[in-house]
């Protein structure tokens, strides 16, 4: 059973650990939800946008792509344009030197051509101007089986394969058939290395840029010209060997776009190509994704800054909201505490107008009801408490009274007893003792004219005062025992004559100066300093006179009693007895203290020191009656308390507070002798 309850005290606890307040659950759905919806809207943004994003970017891409290459075919028109000059029908008709100068010429007006050679309609090389080599006119090589002389005389123009000229320049073969009937050709070798300066004025973005590449992969120009230079091979780059697969298969390579592929440096790139049909040429254009991307980014970071301050505005309104719904329902669970606590005139003013304000009202209701229950409630209690409180207080001093007989008739009869059983036979030893020793007295002067020796008068000498000390040791301990029964009648009796009221500071002083004189009279020898610290405004006080002066008689022997026991042990030089005495005023009371610098008294005595017949005198010198007497003299008759401070070995303190009609209030209870603990 205890395993059993156990569990669902532990599961309560954690819930009230992790309970949520109102408000907190509130804003949490209401900012949840909204949140939802924003996560959800913006991601089906950002998944549209990403899609349009990209097709944009590729579109862009393809545009500039196929802008790239008619750059570049313009290039290699306005070189083919520049031949065609030459391929006039009347040009073959004019003189070597003249065909020679127009070649010089062409040679100025095209860079990028660094050798032009003219094939008559034979195909034989007639004349052939360079930019690297000497000049040859006349030199007949035969160029009839070449494919720039037979394609050009088909085609009117042939574009040759690029091929690599000292292994790092690349160049390409253009021919140009002349027209009229049996025409010849203009060949020209074209130096590709000056499409760089194509290439290099094509942007695309900030970090974008194009390049061309042969139908085979090889790389033709590039922003890079040490790439071209060293003839890279771009086959295996994932965007150029899609095109020339698109390329094999027949398809339509412009529209096999890689997209998003790896640049030469390792980087994400957004890539598109375009071919040069002319030539087979292929043209790419690559821009970073980053950059690309942008505008997408851009897209991002606003639906996300939106998204942000729609969850900002849902908190602050939810945040709101909850705060108008909470704040009534914690006006309501304020008021019934307050109700709880005891205060029945708590109400609650709430105006909502909704079922809050309803529930306030409902408690309003229920309070006034509760108060009007509560006050005729209120007034039956005060009414049987007064009685009770009566009837108790009449009942403690029926208790009080009985506790008192009880003791009286025990006491009485443990006295009567005492009396009857001891007291004669006491009173016969104490005057057979004292006959005794008169006899013994008698014996001696008998015997004193008797003839005896010396030493057997010395014997009787000694015989009779060993009786004598004998009879006065009996006799004394009869006085002891005759006291003791004496106290124990005191301590039976009732108490003797009648409060009144008494100034504290002349009880005091009477009291000090009896003690005083009193063990001056047992022991002539006996000296003490005593300190009076009397306070004028202790005023008078309502008690039994004759008791309260036994009390500090008591008080006072002992405090005499311990400084002399202090003294007589002789291991402090210079100590002083001394007693000091103050009174204090306290309002409604009034305070005396006496303070001894006697022996002290131990903790394991303190806690028995008012208990009967407990001492710690030697035998003869305390009935231990004493101080119990004190204690229900001060607490019980007069309503006080006594408290004791005291260090074995310095000093003993007892402090008394008496009411100042603590007489009147408390019943009479003993009547002490003087006696010593």
């Amino acid at each position: 059973m205890m395993a059993r309850d156990a569990a669902p005290s532990q599961g309560s606890t954690a819930a009230e650990r992790f309970r949520l307040p109102l408000a907190a659950k509130f804003a949490v759905a209401f900012v949840g939800l909204v949140t939802l919806v924003l996560l959800i809207n913006g991601a089906v943004d950002l998944f549209l946008n990403y899609g349009d994003a990209k097709r944009n970017a590729i579109e862009v891409q393809r545009e500039k792509a196929h802008a790239a290459a008619e750059r570049v075919e313009a290039f290699i028109s306005e070189i083919e344009s520049q031949i065609g000059w030459t391929t006039r029908a009347e040009w073959r008709r004019i003189s070597p030197e003249q065909q020679r100068y127009d070649f010089i010429r062409l040679l100025r007006q095209a860079p990028a051509i660094t050798e032009v050679a003219y094939l008559d309609p034979s195909g034989k090389e007639q004349l052939r101007v360079s930019r690297l080599e000497p000049d040859a006119v006349g030199s007949g090589k035969d160029f009839s089986a070449a494919a720039a002389f037979t394609q050009a005389i088909a085609g009117k123009v042939w574009f040759g394969p690029v091929y690599f000229r000292r292994g790092s320049e690349p160049y390409m073969t253009v021919s140009v058939a002349h027209a009229g009937r049996d025409p010849g050709v203009t060949m020209a070798e074209v130096n590709l290395k000056l499409i760089w300066d194509v290439v290099s004025s094509i942007h695309n973005g900030s970090g974008g840029y194009a390049f061309v590449v042969t139908a085979t992969g090889r790389l033709i120009a590039h922003p890079d010209l040490s790439l071209v230079l060293r003839d890279t091979d771009l086959s295996s780059l994932p965007e150029v060997a899609a095109a020339l697969s698109a390329r094999g298969s027949a398809g339509n390579a412009d529209a096999a776009d890689y997209e998003i592929a790896t640049a030469l440096d390792g980087g994400s790139v957004l890539a598109a190509h375009a071919t040069i049909p002319r030539v087979d040429w292929i043209v790419f254009v690559q821009l970073p994704l980053g950059e690309a991307m942008a505008p997408l980014y851009a897209s991002v970071v606003q639906t996300l800054s939106l998204m942000g301050l729609g969850v900002m505005l849902a908190t602050v309104a939810g945040t709101f909201l909850a705060h108008r719904m909470v704040v009534p329902i914690r006006q309501l669970e304020d008021g019934a505490e307050r109700f709880g606590s005891g205060d029945l005139s708590e109400r609650i003013v709430i105006r909502t107008g909704d079922e809050i304000e309803t529930l306030a009202d409902r408690f309003n209701l229920m309070a006034s009801r509760v108060q009007e229950s509560y006050e005729t409630l209120e007034a039956k209690v005060e009414e049987r408490t007064r009685d009770l409180n009566t009837s108790l207080e009449d009942l403690h001093k029926a208790q009080n009274r009985l506790i008192q007989s009880e003791k009286l008739a025990s006491l009485g009869q443990l006295t009567a007893g005492i009396a009857h059983e001891i007291k004669n036979p006491l009173n016969f030893v104490n005057n057979f003792a004292s006959l005794s020793s008169e006899l013994v007295d008698e014996l001696q002067e008998v015997l004193q004219p008797a003839n005896l020796d010396a030493k057997t008068r010395a014997e009787v000498d000694e015989i009779a005062d060993l009786l004598k000390g004998n009879l006065g040791k009996v006799v004394q301990h009869g006085k002891r025992a005759d006291s003791i029964i004496k106290n124990m009648l005191l301590h039976s009796r009732s108490g003797s004559g009648e409060h009144r009221p008494v100034e504290i500071n002349a009880l005091v002083e009477e009291s000090l100066n009896l003690a005083y004189h009193g063990a001056r009279a047992a022991q002539p020898s006996f000296n003490i300093t005593l300190v009076r610290a009397y306070d004028p405004a202790a005023g008078s006080a309502d008690v039994y006179p004759q008791e309260l002066t036994r009390v500090l008689l008591n008080l006072m022997s002992n405090g005499f009693y311990a400084t002399e026991k202090r003294k007589a042990a002789g291991a402090e030089p210079g100590y002083e007895p001394t007693l000091s005495v103050t009174t204090r005023n306290l309002g409604d009371r009034v305070g005396i203290r006496v303070r001894d610098n006697g022996t002290g008294i131990p903790d394991s005595v303190k806690a028995k020191m008012f208990d009967p017949f407990f001492t710690t005198k030697p035998a003869g010198e305390g009935t231990g009656l004493g101080l119990s007497l004190s204690h229900d003299i001060l607490v019980k008759q007069h309503g006080g308390s006594i408290d004791v401070a005291t260090e074995p070995g310095q000093f003993t303190e007892f402090t008394i507070t008496l009411p100042r009609d603590g007489a009147t209030q408390a019943h009479p209870i003993i009547a002490p002798a003087k006696s010593e603990p």
